[in-house]
């Protein structure tokens, strides 16, 4: 791919109240917590949208006023997820490394961005009993149509890189084989900041990857340890099977997620994650809060 952008987000402008994409004047910010904190954020405006290669950067410098998704809904084709795909969660787990990758998806209706609240509905409360985790993860934008790719070709279709928290409710998810139920709930996978190009990161399997929960580190990883890597994923995942632009790719968490833990550590209210990778990608900062039942209307 060679789009002409490096890191692109999308937002809401200050000067015209409208949403824009553009790419962050500083390259070195992180414009997750620049967001959080309130800082003034500039970007170039790009003219065109994510997926289209001729979208050009402009000099035109617009203010973030809102910060969104690097990606709309509206763009993103389907939202494909590895489970159990580093070595260390795995033996954190105490379960067996899968001989294949095991795939599941989650509705657009899950996906919500930087700074926006994680809800853990109704369904999945009280949370000491159904364990809602965090699960902080690297994304593959896919840029041009993939199918039947070879290992060695693989990367030739990466549109660029972000990050996700991929927010778990693990009652849920022991009680069945299909995991789509229980982290697909509305509302629960935060996306972004910054989407990455695959120009700036040649290497996807050298990225640091951590969790903060309430100013605590929870996980501290590295995508050296996935089971497959992003070559591999790519490759197996468009057997037979084409991976359109706009498809995105969640590949699995390193170790040192709440359920495992003695006691479990589990999202409740009020609580503060920050998904943070390197390499430009940012942190993802969100809130949790426990969706609450609304009174029926008495007649």
């Amino acid at each position: 791919m060679h789009q002409q952008w490096t890191r692109l987000i999308r937002f809401v402008a200050a000067e015209t109240r409208r949403v824009h994409i553009g790419q962050p004047v500083d390259p070195n910010l992180d414009i997750g917590y620049a967001a959080a904190k309130g800082q003034t954020i500039k970007a170039y405006e790009i003219v065109g949208s994510a997926l289209d290669p001729s979208a050009q950067v402009t000099k035109q410098t617009l203010t973030v006023d809102s910060l969104l998704a690097p990606l709309s809904n509206e763009e993103i084709k389907i939202v494909r997820c590895l489970g159990l795909n580093y070595s260390d969660h795995a033996e954190e787990a105490k379960l067996a490394k899968p001989a294949f990758p095991i795939l599941f998806y989650k509705p657009l209706a899950s996906l919500i961005g930087p700074l926006a609240t994680v809800t853990i509905p109704q369904v999945a409360q009280p949370p000491k009993d159904h364990l809602p985790d965090y699960e902080v993860e690297l994304v593959i934008v896919i840029g041009k149509a993939a199918k039947d790719v070879s290992e060695a070709d693989a990367l030739d279709y990466v549109l660029g890189y972000t990050g996700a928290n991929d927010v778990s409710f693990r009652k849920h998810q022991m009680a069945v084989s299909q995991w789509g139920f229980s982290k697909g709930f509305d509302n629960t996978n935060p996306l972004g900041p910054c989407l990455v190009s695959s120009k700036l990161i040649p290497d996807p399997q050298k990225l640091r990857l951590k969790m903060t929960l309430n100013e605590n580190v929870v996980q501290d990883g590295t995508t050296a340890e996935q089971i497959f890597n992003v070559r591999q994923t790519i490759s197996f995942l468009s057997q037979g099977t084409t991976l359109e632009p706009g498809s995105i790719i969640l590949t699995g968490t390193p170790k040192g997620v709440g359920f495992v833990k003695k006691p479990p550590v589990y999202l409740k209210d009020g609580d503060k994650m920050t998904a943070w990778l390197d390499n430009g990608i940012g942190s993802l900062i969100n809130e949790v809060r426990e969706e609450r039942s609304v009174p029926s209307a008495k007649l």
